[in-house]
């Protein structure tokens, strides 16, 4: 596999390709530094057992829509062959498939038309499952204390494993807990991409097993 090969060689940068942000440049900028935020403390614990001169750079691009996220990867395999180019996008749907591959094939299934995907590295292809806002649920303190009075955190789903959880279900939970507090109704980019930086990593990995594979990818090759 192409990433496979490129580990052997000891890349000097990690480049990451997460859908969300929407068209916009502001609201794009903001999930980067959401996500930033949130794999801080993977970045700096894994520098700590690094030699500096071995340091490796990190890249985020927020690419907007789904399809958009997945072939600026794919084009990332050709432009940057030295770097470990990382996919994350949605799920969208129960993970019921042996492989995450095999999920995005049946979900999406216009992208085995590029060339590039049955060739593609497994293991740098990354899921938030179902949907971004389950990770979100993960973290009860978190949303409570940014909503604040009239949060209604018993509305929220109590499954150990959040990826369960189907999407529907997911966006009505977190609408019904936030329409009385004073922010208002939850909303994707004015709220979520706030929150996203401010989560537990450690309670997010712990309630969605997809979100623990990826950060255990990152910490690996850190």
């Amino acid at each position: 596999m192409v990433n496979r090969s490129r580990q052997a060689q000891q890349p000097k940068e990690i480049r990451i390709y997460v859908e969300g942000g929407g068209d916009n440049k502001d609201t794009k900028a903001q999930l980067r530094q959401g996500m930033h935020e949130f794999l801080q403390n993977i970045y700096t614990e894994a520098r700590k057992n690094r030699i500096r001169k071995n340091r490796i750079k990190v890249n985020l691009t927020a690419c907007g829509r789904r399809n958009s996220a997945f072939e600026d990867y794919c084009n990332a395999l050709k432009s940057h062959p030295t770097a470990i180019n990382i996919l994350l996008v949605d799920a969208e749907a129960a993970v019921t498939k042996d492989s995450v591959l095999k999920h995005l094939g049946a979900r999406d299934p216009s992208w085995q038309e590029n060339s590039q995907f049955r060739h593609l590295d497994e293991d740098t292809i990354h899921l938030m499952v179902q949907v971004m806002e389950t990770w979100l649920l993960a973290d009860p303190d978190c949303l409570e204390k940014y909503y604040g009075q009239g949060f209604l955190a018993n509305s929220l789903p109590k499954a150990a494993n959040l990826e369960n959880v189907p999407k529907n279900t997911v966006e009505q939970a977190l609408n019904h807990a936030t329409e009385k507090t004073q922010k208002g109704k939850y909303h994707k980019i004015n709220h979520g991409l706030v929150l996203l930086g401010r989560l537990d990593p450690a309670k997010v990995r712990q309630r969605c097993p997809h979100c623990d594979r990826f950060c255990t990818y990152l910490e690996t090759h850190l």
